[in-house]
């Protein structure tokens, strides 16, 4: 009996797809029935003809993790619980909303997962989650800080992760996965896979920083193994790659057969694209596209260890190559 929320998200769905593989019962929380047809779409690639057949073990349930009864009566008598619904978002002005989202709808989930007695939970983090240290490579012990650049997103994925240690420390079983940027089969107008669509476009700049890249379906293999296992009481850092972004993004242009870009952008460049974006947001009253948080990640370089999750599991992550190949194939929109 295994309970699923965020199962029309990137990682969400990818995790659908591999637990349909067994004869489990599944139940699935979804917001948007837009996104439930795109989830559709992923088990109609993945699965060719006998993709009905994946897909109707799933129960989808309408429902906010923000509500208590709904999780309660949602979640009874359901034994395993993987929580990847999260709220993703860099502008300082979602602050609350991440909390209210990202730690408040954990919390919820560990208050009920107790109350119910789960067997065990398995709670999608992030590397934002995890402090960062410029001296040297990432690991799960590295210390996390609050800095005047730390992202309102960082700062909720680190209170949610405190919900979790505490439910721990009530008794709960539970296992945490801090994965880096995923990249998998879904619409190119979401999330991470927006750069796919971007270089399909054409593009001649490329940003200096780098940061790590994962599979979705490497998550999603992990997530699963560590709940099978006798894990528990710990978190691994799910990392397949650290990758610059002009090498990432010249891999995808080879993949999609295009010019990948060459000029690298300038720092200015970048702050005078935000300056105007700002002023922009005055007028439309919407929020701009590029904030403090976009231009820190564009220039910054994360290094991160997989090797924790690699020897507690034998793991080993797909390729680079593999992975790009995969997202170009699956393009579902």
């Amino acid at each position: 009996m295994i309970y699923v929320t965020g199962g029309t998200g990137l990682l969400g769905s990818h995790l659908l797809i591999d637990l349909t593989k067994s004869e489990n019962s599944i139940r699935a929380v979804y917001r948007s029935d837009w996104k439930k047809e795109q989830v559709k779409k992923l088990f109609q690639f993945r699965y060719d003809e006998k993709w009905e057949s994946h897909f109707s073990k799933i129960d989808w349930v309408k429902g906010d993790i923000l509500d208590i009864s709904f999780l309660i009566e949602s979640m009874k008598g359901y034994s395993k619980v993987y929580h990847c619904a999260a709220l993703v978002k860099f502008h300082p002005k979602e602050f609350q909303r991440l909390l209210k989202i990202n730690r408040e709808g954990t919390a919820n989930i560990v208050n009920v997962c107790l109350s119910e007695k789960v067997d065990k939970l398995c709670y999608v983090s992030s590397t934002a989650a995890i402090g960062q240290d410029s001296k040297k490579v990432t690991d799960e012990n590295t210390k996390w800080e609050n800095t005047p650049t730390t992202s309102a997103y960082s700062v909720s994925k680190y209170s949610a992760e405190k919900e979790v240690w505490r439910g721990i420390e009530e008794g709960l079983n539970a296992v945490m996965v801090n994965p880096c940027v995923i990249l998998g089969s879904g619409n190119w107008n979401d999330s991470s896979l927006t750069i796919f669509r971007t270089l399909r476009n054409g593009v001649k700049f490329y940003p200096p920083g780098s940061n790590a890249i994962v599979d979705a379906r490497d998550v999603s293999e992990i997530m699963i193994k560590l709940m099978e296992s006798d894990i528990s009481s710990e978190r691994y850092l799910c990392i397949g790659h650290n990758q610059s972004f002009k090498t990432l993004m010249e891999a995808i242009s080879s993949e999609l057969n295009v010019k990948p870009p060459t000029i690298p952008v300038k720092r200015y460049v970048v702050n005078f694209a935000q300056k105007l974006a700002a002023l922009g947001a005055i007028f439309t009253r919407k929020k701009p596209s590029i904030t403090t948080e976009t231009v820190q990640s564009l220039f910054s370089h994360h290094e991160y260890d997989n090797t924790k999750v690699c020897e507690a599991l034998n793991y080993q992550f797909k390729t680079l190559e593999d992975t790009i190949a995969y997202c170009v194939k699956g393009r579902i929109n």
